[in-house]
């Protein structure tokens, strides 16, 4: 890894299974080498790893092994077994957020439970089906708290302090089940830092192992939304988080770009360039979704082309 990268314990164990069953799968697809050195590359897409002919599509666009695989999962969920298998079978890292709300709950009372204790005999069920996986899972616990669409977020009435709280006391649970192999991700939203400082939501060093940073590019696709360029979506959420950071790992954990308003693969170009060049920057993950607008890779051919290109480290 780059810049904030993994321990080079850690990253040799890293370079050892990212890819392996992805390349079996495609054993055409450009070898890579020692990715430890180069810029890591994850994908989410709408049907989570267990839809494989998702992944398979986006592979195929980019001629690239995705090395990281993200999934969303709330509190109604069951613990991920059939996804993290399924992510094994491809040879890539897990990444799960794990959003505490659930389809019929969607206030701030599920934060309010945890805090409380109410919900140890669930938590504790999925961080013990986390442990006896028995590889690295890295979990992305209540993201983009600083933005103002979550209810562990200040708009949603979560305070810092209770999100501190509701975060610590999860960790806790998983240090008391012994799950060392669960690697907890800190992501923070790159469009409101400056209206939510992200210090006073920061759970502390012993709580967090990676930090991660979302952002988009909206184009002109809602009322009052602009082209913007990566720079300018990024550098103030992540100049916090890398200080936070202190040499962590950090990824750009979510990032997508709309066609309207400006030229995707133009953008798609200069955010990776952006991104490879930044050193403090181990990697990003792509919003692979057609929801509020079609962020994926492959919305047009000509995205695609530069996205691909853009991973081969070519303008």
């Amino acid at each position: 890894m780059r810049g904030a990268g993994l321990s080079t314990q850690s990253s040799a164990k890293s370079v050892r299974i990212f890819g392996t069953g992805l390349l079996r799968r495609w054993p055409n697809l450009q070898k890579m080498g020692n990715w430890e050195h180069q810029m890591q590359f994850g994908v989410t897409t709408s049907g989570g790893p267990c839809a494989t002919e998702q992944i398979d599509a986006v592979t195929t666009l980019i001629d690239r092994v995705p090395q990281y695989l993200l999934w969303y999962q709330d509190f109604a969920s069951a613990p991920p077994s059939r996804e993290l298998d399924a992510v094994a079978r491809l040879g890539a890292h897990p990444v799960i957020t794990w959003e505490p709300w659930t389809g019929a709950d969607r206030g701030t009372d599920t934060m309010c439970r945890l805090i409380a204790g109410a919900l140890d005999e669930y938590v504790h069920e999925w961080i013990s089906a986390l442990r006896d996986w028995q590889r690295p899972v890295y979990l992305r616990f209540a993201h983009e708290f600083n933005g103002d669409w979550y209810p562990w977020s200040p708009a949603g009435g979560t305070a810092p302090d209770a999100y501190l709280s509701a975060w610590r006391h999860v960790h806790d649970i998983c240090t008391d089940t012994g799950a060392t192999n669960v690697q907890w991700m800190w992501c923070a939203d790159a469009g409101t830092p400056h209206q939510n400082p992200l210090a006073a939501w920061y759970p502390g060093d012993e709580f967090v192992d990676y930090f991660g940073v979302d952002g988009y590019n909206w184009g002109t696709t809602r009322p009052g939304t602009i082209w913007r360029e990566a720079a300018d979506i990024l550098a103030d959420a992540l100049a916090q988080t890398v200080i936070l950071a202190a040499g962590r790992p950090v990824l750009i954990a979510e990032v997508g770009c709309a066609e309207s308003g400006g030229s995707k693969p133009n953008w798609i170009l200069s955010f990776v360039d952006y991104v490879r060049h930044h050193p403090d920057v181990a990697g990003l993950i792509w919003f692979d979704h057609d929801k509020e607008t079609d962020w994926r890779i492959g919305s047009t051919p000509q995205s695609a082309a530069a996205m691909r290109s853009a991973l081969r480290g070519r303008r």
